[in-house]
């Protein structure tokens, strides 16, 4: 059975015709053009680029392919490895650009009240060795909560609930130098080398609020931003706020945050515990709106009674019920096992 979506032909012309079709209907070479994709002479740029993606969807690469005799291109491997590492290439912006278009492709498809949101998470991008790999870092991972060797991916992503599009995405190294195992680089500051290693040692908040703004820069539209518990602090919600986004998130639950409920700073375990419940069949135990920051930022707390209670991503977006209630504050929340904002 295939593994993908795409066409499954051995030669790969059938593929080379969708991926050329794709690149005539979203205007590639032009994107590329603004992104400071370009070369002086010989091979066009569109060629290459051609070429890898075809090999991404065959699975195929260049090594074995020269390995093997089968290699027929018209450029040799040092004229494709340039591409690739050509420090001028704002391969940010192009994902950036590109999934704008697809987007503006599939919003007219679907309604009107139609909810659309940015997603932002982080995951592990592990390597079994860093000591020549710039910025290789010692990150913690969550999940099996030990460090590893690697990077952390942020990626934003936008969707309109069943259709999911990757916005852009950074790489992110730790800022303590205990933790870099790999070389750092010198760069000139005002270069896009520079930046993006910049933005790499970054804190994971900062880099969210960057990613959101270079999104909204290129001109993608929505209406909230997902994200989970680790960068839902109030001092970030009032960041994504003054974006103009309101935020769904699940909240840390510290006794070091505090939230104006009834003219007191309260942590969220006494919120919960001071307020009486909802019992029977209700899906939340708690419903409350307290506030934040110096504005007084309006939120919407709710907690669920149960797990298995909370309705996936796709019924949050679309339950025009749950959402009229909620318009008028800012951020609101939907909750799961805990409150959330």
């Amino acid at each position: 059975m295939p593994s993908s979506i795409v066409p499954q032909d051995q030669d790969g012309q059938e593929l080379f015709n969708a991926i050329s079709s794709f690149f005539n209907t979203f205007g590639i070479g032009k994107l590329l053009r603004r992104c400071n994709a370009q070369k002086e002479k010989g091979i066009p740029v569109l060629n290459i680029f051609k070429y890898k993606l075809c090999n991404v969807f065959s699975g195929r690469s260049m090594y074995m392919q020269q390995k093997t005799g089968s290699f027929r291109e018209a450029f040799s491997k040092n004229t494709f490895y340039r591409f690739l590492n050509n420090p001028k290439t704002n391969w940010l912006r192009f994902t950036t650009l590109l999934s704008r278009k697809v987007a503006d492709t599939i919003e007219p498809l679907t309604g009107d009240d139609r909810i659309n949101a940015f997603v932002v998470d982080d995951s592990l991008f592990e390597r079994t060795s860093c000591k020549k790999t710039e910025l290789g870092s010692r990150v913690f991972d969550h999940v099996s909560m030990k460090y590893r060797k690697g990077y952390r991916l942020m990626t934003l992503g936008w969707t309109d609930g069943n259709t999911f599009l990757p916005v852009n995405s950074s790489l992110l190294a730790s800022s303590k130098e205990s933790n870099l195992i790999g070389p750092v680089g010198c760069h000139d500051g005002r270069s896009l080398a520079a930046k993006r290693r910049k933005l790499a040692q970054m804190k994971g908040t900062d880099v969210m609020i960057e990613l959101l703004k270079t999104a909204q820069s290129a001109g993608h539209h929505a209406d909230y931003v997902l994200f989970d518990t680790w960068f839902s602090s109030p001092a970030q919600l009032i960041a994504v706020k003054n974006l103009g986004l309101d935020s769904i998130a699940m909240i840390k639950k510290s006794s070091r945050i505090y939230y104006e409920y009834n003219g007191e700073q309260l942590s969220i375990s006494k919120i919960f515990g001071i307020c009486k419940k909802r019992r029977g069949r209700s899906k939340y135990l708690l419903s409350v709106d307290v506030k934040v920051g110096k504005d007084s930022l309006y939120l919407h707390e709710a907690g669920s009674s149960r797990r298995r209670d909370h309705p996936d991503l796709r019924e949050t977006l679309a339950d025009r019920g749950v959402f009229q209630d909620l318009q008028v504050l800012s951020p609101v929340g939907y909750g799961m096992s805990q409150p959330v904002l």
